[in-house]
């Protein structure tokens, strides 16, 4: 089996949802709690790699801070944005399940089911 890693928030009922269904199938995934251990930026930059997505599109635009530190304005780069994940993690969206080679965001939590082998 394909090892797996979670980004996961266990305030978060999605992210419990999905750790939930994963459990539910016997599996354990490595658990990152992103909050507590925020991810560098090559990090970030290879889960967005995984998930075939733009770090804009990680972002959590409800989030007080993406308004703050004026997140939507179009001209930033990449290198920006995921500095700005980095130093405020509530910005990532959540949760992340990472197989291989593979990641997926679990909205709605289901979804994490779709990359399992």
């Amino acid at each position: 089996m394909t090892d797996l890693t979670l980004y996961h928030n266990p305030r978060c009922s999605k992210s419990r949802a999905a750790l939930q269904l994963l459990e539910d199938r016997g599996l354990a995934p490595e658990i990152v709690r992103y909050l507590d251990t925020p991810p560098t930026a090559e990090q970030l930059s290879e889960v967005l790699s995984k998930l075939g997505m733009p770090a804009r599109a990680l972002l959590r635009t409800g989030e007080d801070d993406y308004k703050t530190l004026n997140l939507s304005e179009p001209g930033l780069s990449e290198t920006q944005l995921i500095a700005a994940m980095v130093a405020q993690p509530k910005l990532i969206e959540r949760p992340i399940l990472i197989a291989g080679n593979r990641a997926i965001v679990g909205r709605p939590p289901e979804r994490v089911l779709e990359i399992l082998p």
